[in-house]
């Protein structure tokens, strides 16, 4: 990795010494990934991976404080754990929000003045941390040699910082960049910086070109970098130029950055316009144990070792899960609903109505449903109160526990967690939003889909499963989540929702859904991916 600030300065051992600690010392792994559960998660998966595969490195992850559940899992596989304060929301979706914040009219400029003051401060903090941590790490360092961060999408401070301290710089994105420049981005570019412009389109084969720019590296040019690595890291405004003459560093030439996707090529095809050291991998599944919100749960499935068996059981505390999942009495197909984070990033603001949705379609069909709350407080009360509105006499519904029937008994709402690898086998419809876990999950168990995305990537990922034949067309938003809970808005949405149920559990979708499930079957996404950075990035 190029750097254009001066070097720090020397350690003040002696050359013998120096030599001695260059020779026993550990090279540096960092993974470095900000944003939600699912833009974290698979990340971490895989540096627990390289920890266990690569056992001469020192491996840690940089994520935001909000993740520490994952800290006595990172430690099991030797990796460290290291906080940053921000928030998860604000940094993995802070392009939509200045989006929203230019096109809502109806904000205050005095609004629009404090949101974006309240942004720059948890963004200068946030880079704050970043550095330290990073320098921490990285400044008494005496050899680079098989050091490398790690970065995902949402963690572009990590390409400048590598930068700062000369280290290798990879992308381990567990979905297809979420965002595309601007249209008029290469026509400004070539405007204003005509000579970086021709830097990057003579690059030689294999070298930092125009595709490279094009397909994710484009917002590291973006003013939002360029006064933090002038003013603060002491690096040239633009990254590939000369800080003093602003010239493109003609002389210097970097290979074509990695950058490894955890999808599957049978889902996502590669275009030739992708830059040359673009890899996908398969889908990066998080390990089994992750995946439970209760220890129990987890201890009695890891004493049966087949996971497909069917007779793996879930706790006491969680018997009432399992018994919905395996009535003997009742033969009609299950529907998992699950929206993830949604909720708490504010994107359900009427779970009266969604719920409503829910009833209409129950009291319309023969399914049964699952409900996934993923925790979210809002909607967790109101099935609560829902219950003991049901069952007046009964005041223990009214307590925090994680799992609660309505409905007569044909919704099984849960605020806890179980792998999903476990769970979808045993349902005919997925019905989420469209995260890249979800769908993985949902691929590799061969059931349809029916997908209603809210930002980002989901709405690629909606697009694709109905382009692959695995998912009817995505429903807007306010299909599955109103705004409003009148009778007309509920009935359109419920007559939406059961219209694309019926359409998922098509022969034709059902067939295509298993057919694809056999192709990826055999994928080992965090496999391939150890074994590219074997070959690519550690030294031999």
């Amino acid at each position: 990795m190029m750097s254009t600030r001066h070097n720090h300065g020397g350690s003040g051992a002696t050359e013998g010494e120096e030599t001695e600690a260059i020779r026993d010392r550990k090279p540096i792994a960092l993974f470095m990934a900000f944003g939600t559960k699912g833009d974290i998660f698979p990340v971490a998966a895989l540096a627990t991976a390289f920890a266990c595969d690569q056992k001469q490195y020192k491996v840690s992850f940089i994520t935001h404080l909000a993740h520490q559940g994952l800290t006595t899992s990172l430690a099991a596989k030797n990796v460290t754990f290291i906080p940053i304060s921000s928030p998860p929301v604000a940094t993995a979706y802070q392009h939509e929000q200045i989006s929203d914040l230019r096109e809502n009219s109806g904000g205050s400029y005095g609004e629009q003045n404090n949101f974006s003051l309240l942004k720059r401060t948890i963004e200068a903090e946030h880079r704050r941390e970043c550095l330290a941590a990073i320098e921490r790490i990285f400044a008494n360092d005496l050899s680079k040699e098989g050091d490398f961060i790690a970065i995902n999408f949402f963690a572009l401070e990590g390409w400048h910082l590598a930068e700062l301290f000369q280290v290798r710089c990879v992308v381990t994105a567990p979905y297809v960049v979420p965002y595309s420049a601007p249209s008029s981005f290469e026509y400004r570019f070539k405007k204003d910086l005509p000579l970086l412009y021709k830097y990057f389109q003579e690059a030689p084969v294999g070298m930092v070109g125009w595709k490279d720019v094009l397909h994710w590296m484009w917002p590291l040019f973006m003013e939002i970098w360029g006064s933090w690595r002038n003013d603060i890291l002491n690096l040239s405004s633009i990254p590939f130029t000369d800080p003093v003459t602003n010239l493109p560093l003609w002389h210097i030439r970097i290979e074509s950055p990695l950058l490894l996707y955890g999808f599957s090529k049978e889902i996502v095809e590669c275009p030739g316009y992708w830059p040359p050291n673009v890899c996908t991998c398969g889908f990066w599944f998080l390990p089994m144990e992750w995946q439970f919100s209760c220890e129990r749960c987890r201890i009695s499935f890891s004493n049966n070792s087949n996971i497909s068996s069917g007779l793996e059981e879930l706790c006491p505390s969680h018997a009432s899960l399992q018994f919905f999942l395996n009535e003997p009495s009742n033969s009609s197909s299950l529907i998992f609903v699950g929206l993830s984070s949604m909720g708490s990033m504010g994107f359900l603001t009427n779970p009266k109505a969604f719920l409503a949705v829910l009833q209409r379609v129950i009291e319309a069909t023969k399914y049964r449903f699952i409900l996934f709350t993923s925790g979210y407080e809002a909607l967790d009360a109101l099935i609560r109160y829902l219950a003991y509105d049901a069952m007046p006499n009964s005041s223990s519904v009214l307590e925090k526990v994680d799992s609660t029937l309505l409905f007569n008994d044909r919704l099984f709402c849960f605020s806890g967690s179980v792998p999903y690898s476990w769970l979808f086998p045993r349902c005919a419809v997925a019905i989420h939003h469209a995260g890249s876990g979800s769908t993985a999950a949902a691929l590799h168990a061969g059931i349809p889909q029916v997908l209603c995305p809210f930002l980002m990537d989901q709405f690629y990922w909606a697009e694709r499963l109905c382009w692959i034949g695995v998912a009817p067309d995505p429903l807007p938003r306010h299909y599955l989540c109103p705004d409003s809970l009148d009778d007309a808005s509920i009935s359109v949405a419920c007559d939406a929702l059961r219209a694309a149920i019926d359409r998922a559990n098509s022969p034709e979708i059902k067939s295509q859904a298993a057919c694809i499930a056999g192709k990826i079957s055999s994928e080992d996404g965090i496999g391939e991916a150890l074994k590219i950075l074997r070959e690519k990035v550690v030294p031999h």
